[in-house]
């Protein structure tokens, strides 16, 4: 995971800007339990119990709004999964925190949530973004891990790149639908492969 490009929250200036701040944290909070696709902007208002104008006053559009939560929800996760990691030493415990977190990370979101990522193509790229940095960070983390004698001593690049493919692949629902594993769960799977694959 990595941090996005703007937009990356609601509009914050002038008055009114920790209520609108607890309002977006709101609306992500919506959109990841029930996923955006069948929502309207007069629904969204609704269910936040705002008006459409205040809405407005987050983002311009439906488009923009749902943009700007999958870009904060990741970049939150991104803090997170790396506080996680940063609190271990052990080259083999930083990989595990680092996967497990991402796992945690995906978990609350919703089934939903994954399918409208899958085709609203600005959150779509924002995902396939996140997976391909959280790839390369795996990279870093493996070859940390060999060349500190703790991994077996494996071509590092190679291990990256079918480590991308599996994520990608995860990304891109192709491993729901061959094997019914959530995002969450896939990467808890792949976690416990890759550690025990890679000890020595």
């Amino acid at each position: 995971m990595i941090k996005t490009s703007p937009p990356t929250g609601p509009k914050l200036t002038g008055r009114g800007s920790a209520r609108r701040s607890e309002l977006f944290e709101e609306l992500v909070a919506l959109l990841i339990e029930e996923g955006f696709a069948g929502f309207t902007l007069d629904e969204v208002a609704a269910r936040l119990r705002c008006s459409k104008r205040t809405l407005y006053g987050l983002a311009d559009s439906k488009e923009q709004l749902v943009r700007a939560a999958v870009v904060h929800f990741f970049r939150g996760a991104t803090e997170r999964v790396e506080a996680a990691v940063a609190a271990e030493s052990d080259p083999a415990a930083r990989l595990a925190a680092y996967l497990h977190s991402v796992a945690a990370e995906l978990s609350p979101l919703s089934p939903q949530f994954f399918e409208d990522m899958a085709v609203f193509e600005p959150a779509a790229e924002i995902y396939e973004r996140n997976t391909r940095a959280a790839a390369r960070r795996v990279e870093q983390l493996i070859d940390e891990g060999v060349t500190a004698g703790v991994f077996r001593d494996v071509h590092v690049a190679f291990a990256a790149d079918v480590i991308t493919a599996v994520m990608v692949r995860i990304q891109q629902r192709q491993v729901a639908a061959a094997t019914g594993l959530g995002d969450a769960e896939a990467y808890a799977q792949l976690s416990e492969l890759l550690v025990r694959g890679l000890a020595r």
